[in-house]
């Protein structure tokens, strides 16, 4: 076998396929788009489930790529030394190109000519067959036609031997096997059983079925072949490990955790499954937080989940007498260093990813020491009791209060050898649920989104006739009230009204819903929002301001200032884009947008900020359409017919036969279903209020259109007006008399600094005088208040070098807090001296907590009354170290 670092193995990956024809079709995000029915991508070929299916991929039918995978369904086996929540999958795929044959040939060179595994130890499994399957004797005869020994050739069932989601193409699979030189465990001994004698390299599946939701199988329109091999084993198993944490993707973070904690890896099984656990579920929550996507700690779905590996790494950290501190050092590690070339987008999102996963940590920290008081006390209470079981209440009231999750409580229960009742914690949520769902008021109880008007005709359906005017008279088909489909609303009613005909246009593609009224014989109707309903129908949501509502002819009357400023904005957004395109390149593609009365909101495609000049230029241009005047023409047309005449279409959208397409001039022609002005002169202006990124690669414009110009601008004078009178001088000397103020604050800033570090310097003098010898340990135990942190590690430093190494601990109260800080000198250390440890063990005496490495530490605390016990435990503690 060879070694190979992990960048190497991805390299050496790619390029055997880009010599048989592949392409490298790159990444995907880690977070799922919901088709596969999985939060996160968990597998490479998961993002061409299309394409498996029939569909052409635009980079034709030999792919490859080095896909990042997340996996939590085992999340309990984490922390042995296999298991990763985050691992990246190398795949190659043949989309109805190659089969069987081409598939194992490859796969056995690429396992002995590239990796240098020899044939006499090497093995494959094949599928055994079964009800729903034939054996698979075509892919044990090409296996031996590539080189695999007949005797090492093993047939087994679909539940080692067939490959497939909880729906999509699936199909048998052939593993690859390590046979190592040890005996067999018995007669049945094979790649089947666990006895460690045979170790997983690499999988073909051969595609040649689709799983339905209901279970059933039909075949594929095209054989297909998925190959995946997990690198972090593969790269293990290569460099003579068994243990994926002592691989270059891990090992430096595993040694960092040594340090930092003073715990030797592998010493002690139960703490090295600690440093397991938080070096994988931090490396795991750097990728999410980093991804594309930007996932964010949340209660629910994916975002769930990444809290529950946030809060599951501090957990185990803190058993590691580590800190946040550390947690966000390990994270830096992962970006700067070792994903760094491989994965650049975490680089370019690096204090986004820090700053998230500090708020978490924080967040989860603030609440955790209290939540282990409670959770130990319920502990306590059940083994006095002789109970075996945490109640559901109990685990819901650490969830609810101090945001454990379900999981944490289960698997600290378990390591004290009781269970949980989830079933009752379920019962808990619900119940809480329902109170939140009962204390609702809002028209979002009008059950929209449970399909309140599902049970009515096919033939009830609503028609958009609004983009030429305001009103119309039609028909109630249907009204809906918070408990479902109802006869009429009384006055002060909240609800929801379905009509035949409507000229009220729908929340979509980015643009809001209108408001206004529907009149009705003697009632009157205020729409506060207008959206799609399943079945193609359109509900007014609103509530009654007199009246009663019932079945009647109506009068549906849009807010035409409220549309107007909406079509403005909407208008503008288009001339934006083209702008952008002008200025920036036409690689600029729309991301998203919103439009509403008060502002436009444009995502859009591009790698770097843009300067001031380029968002100056692109405002400018659509100030110049604007002020041309361009006529605004909207034409219904096929979808060919659109694409044909260069309009643009947003990427990813589905478009019916027949759409508008909506131009300006020649300066902007676009696939649009919302609503615009009529010439670009009714924008009136637009003024751009922001530039900034939401996601790697995307970059968002916040503007404004019309008379909220006119606003802002109005806003800007008022606020200039108050800085003036503020610093007391004229429009005309603003900037002026500001810079004079900051210049006169720096000096006076540094003259502080000044005579802070003139006061520290002398109480560090008069602390030399103070210098105690310790088991042949020199050592400073001192009160030096009003200094800041930074300026006590400054001066245990300049203290530390003064005595000539030793033990320094300096504790200052500030602003009615405390600060406590300690520095060891190496010699210190050799006997014995932790700074760490001291920290730790004397902080609550001034009501805080920290630590840090065995040379320097630092905490803080709330409590300056308990700083001269402090000192005296501290010098106390050090004396028990020293040896």
């Amino acid at each position: 076998m060879k070694q190979f670092t992990s960048d190497e193995l991805r390299t050496a990956w790619v390029n055997f396929y880009k010599e048989r024809g592949h392409v490298d079709i790159g990444a995907v995000s880690l977070v799922s788009d919901g088709s596969t029915g999985v939060m996160f991508n968990v597998a490479g070929m998961q993002s061409l489930m299309p394409n498996l299916l029939g569909e052409k991929h635009p980079k034709g039918t030999r792919l490859c790529n080095v896909q990042g995978c997340v996996r939590t369904n085992d999340i309990e086996s984490v922390g042995d030394k296999s298991h990763v929540t985050f691992f990246e999958m190398m795949g190659s795929w043949s989309l109805g190109d190659y089969f069987k044959e081409e598939r194992c040939k490859w796969s056995y060179e690429l396992l002995t000519e590239v990796l240098g595994f020899d044939r006499d130890h090497l093995a494959a499994t094949v599928f055994a067959g079964d009800d729903n399957a034939p054996r698979d004797e075509e892919g044990a005869k090409f296996r031996i036609a590539s080189g695999f020994k007949p005797e090492n050739i093993f047939f087994l069932p679909a539940e080692d031997n067939w490959w497939g989601l909880e729906y999509g193409p699936c199909g048998p699979d052939s593993e690859m096997f390590y046979i190592a030189d040890v005996p067999d465990c018995g007669p049945d001994c094979g790649p089947g059983c666990h006895c460690g004698k045979y170790t997983e390299l690499g999988n073909d599946v051969f595609m040649q079925y689709e799983k339905h939701k209901d279970g059933s199988l039909t075949p594929l329109k095209q054989k297909n072949v998925d190959t995946g091999w997990g690198l972090e084993r593969i790269l293990a198993f290569l460099n003579g490990s068994k243990d994926v944490y002592m691989t270059d993707l891990f090992k430096s973070v595993i040694e960092y955790i040594e340090e930092a904690s003073g715990i030797k890896y592998d010493s002690d099984e139960k703490l090295s499954r600690s440093m397991r656990i938080l070096a994988d579920h931090l490396r795991t929550s750097v990728m999410l937080i980093g991804d594309e996507a930007k996932l964010l700690p949340s209660n629910a779905g994916a975002g769930y989940v990444l809290r529950r590996l946030i809060r599951r790494a501090v957990r185990h950290g803190r058993t590691l007498n580590l800190t946040k501190d550390n947690f966000l050092a390990i994270a830096d590690m992962y970006i700067s260093r070792i994903y760094r070339e491989s994965y650049p987008l975490l680089a370019k999102n690096h204090d986004f990813i820090l700053d998230e996963l500090e708020k978490e940590i924080l967040r989860f920290e603030s609440t955790l020491e209290n939540g282990m008081k409670e959770f130990k006390k319920i502990l306590s209470d059940k083994k006095d009791a002789k109970e075996t079981v945490i109640d559901g209440h109990s685990a819901f009231y650490l969830y609810d209060t101090f945001g454990f999750p379900i999981e944490l409580t289960v698997e600290m229960a378990e390591e004290e050898g009781l269970t949980v009742d989830e079933a009752g914690f379920k019962a808990s949520m619900e119940e809480q649920k329902q109170k939140a769902r009962d204390n609702q008021k809002t028209s979002a109880n009008l059950n929209i989104s449970t399909n309140a008007f599902s049970e009515l005709p096919d033939d009830v359906t609503s028609k958009f006739v609004g983009y030429d005017k305001l009103t119309v008279l039609t028909n109630i088909s249907a009204i809906a009230d918070e408990n479902g489909i109802c006869e009429g609303l009384k006055e002060g009613a909240a609800g929801t009204i379905v009509t035949p005909e409507t000229t009220f246009y729908a929340t979509m593609g980015g643009q809001k819903g209108d408001i206004g009224y529907i009149l009705g014989d003697g009632f009157k109707f205020e729409v506060t929002d207008t959206v799609k309903l399943p079945g193609n129908r359109i509900g007014h949501v609103g509530h009654v301001v007199n009246g009663v509502v019932r079945k009647c002819v109506v009068e549906m009357r849009v807010d035409a200032e409220n549309r107007k400023s909406t079509s403005r904005n909407h208008s503008a957004t288009h001339l934006l884009q083209a702008a952008l395109q002008e200025v920036l390149g036409a690689g600029v593609e729309q991301q998203g947008s919103y439009q509403d009365p008060l502002r436009t909101r444009f995502d859009f495609s591009y790698g770097k900020a843009m300067t001031q000049e380029e968002i100056d230029t692109v405002e400018r241009i659509v100030n110049e359409k604007i002020s041309d005047n361009l006529s605004v023409i909207t034409e219904e047309m096929s979808i060919e017919d659109a694409k044909a005449s260069g309009a643009m279409a947003l990427f990813g959208e589905k478009y019916g036969e027949t759409v508008r397409v909506v131009s300006m001039g020649t300066f902007s022609k676009e696939l649009c279903g919302g609503t615009h002005v009529a010439h670009t002169g009714d924008i009136l202006s637009f003024k751009i209020l922001s530039e900034s990124g939401v996601s790697a690669g995307v970059r968002r414009i916040e503007a404004i259109t019309g008379l909220n110009v006119l606003s802002y601008y109005k806003e800007i004078e008022n606020l200039l007006d108050t800085a003036c009178k503020t610093v007391k001088t004229q429009q005309s000397n603003l900037v002026d008399r500001l810079e004079h103020l900051v210049s006169e604050n720096k000096a006076l800033a540094s003259e502080v600094e000044s005579l802070k570090s003139k006061a520290a310097g002398e109480a560090a003098g008069d602390v030399l005088k103070d210098v105690k010898n310790i088991n042949s340990v020199k050592a400073i135990f001192a009160r030096i208040d009003s200094v800041d942190m930074n300026g006590l590690r400054d001066l245990s430093d300049n203290l530390n070098e003064k005595i000539g190494g030793g033990v320094v601990f300096l504790a200052s109260s500030l602003d009615d807090k405390v600060n406590l800080v300690c520095k060891a000198s190496d010699e210190a250390m050799k006997k014995g001296a932790h700074a760490g440890n001291l920290i730790k063990e004397v902080a609550s005496l001034v009501g805080g907590g920290g630590g840090g490495r065995p040379n320097m530490a630092q905490a803080g605390g709330k409590d300056p009354n308990g700083i001269d016990a402090c000192l005296k435990k501290a010098e106390e503690v050090l004396s028990n170290m020293i040896k």
